[in-house]
């Protein structure tokens, strides 16, 4: 399904988007998960690697359009969700998942408790994962009891 892309002038304003329409503003999931953005995501996000290094060196204007998939992403309660990866423990955890609806677009969230012991995610990127979205969808089921009940 075609979504429509975010054009802007400048990296400035994307950054101001990004900055306006999620860190001041926290989303709330299509299953009541709200979702906190922090500023200094925007680089992680919408940045790419040109030395194929692993450090986001260069602004991506392709990455950058698809910004509004984010919230789209977030909201759908079409999402089909996955454990995410950690790479430390070199296993799928319950606390981060990893919501695919427009084609092959990832947004990948942590969660973990507030102090009343309610879910809360932290935004950690979206992407288009054209190389790994089979391996994407091949992780295991995200499930809200069982994230509750690994962070209890």
């Amino acid at each position: 399904m075609p979504q429509e892309l975010l054009h802007c002038e400048s990296e400035e304003e994307y950054r101001i988007c990004y900055e306006n329409n999620y860190c001041r503003t926290p989303i709330l999931t299509f299953d009541g998960i709200r979702i906190f953005f922090k500023k200094e995501c925007f680089k992680h996000a919408f940045f790419e690697s040109t030395n194929r290094d692993g450090r986001k060196n260069l602004f991506s204007q392709v990455r950058a359009s698809r910004m509004n998939w984010i919230k789209k992403t977030l909201l759908s309660p079409d999402a089909s969700l996955f454990q995410g990866w950690n790479k430390k423990s070199k296993t799928y955890s319950s606390n981060r998942r990893v919501a695919v609806v427009v084609d092959n677009f990832v947004v990948v969230i942590r969660l973990s408790l507030n102090r009343k012991g309610i879910l809360k995610g932290e935004f950690i990127t979206c992407y288009e994962a054209n190389n790994s979205i089979e391996k994407i969808r091949e992780s295991p089921r995200w499930d809200k009891s069982e994230c509750l009940k690994e962070l209890k």
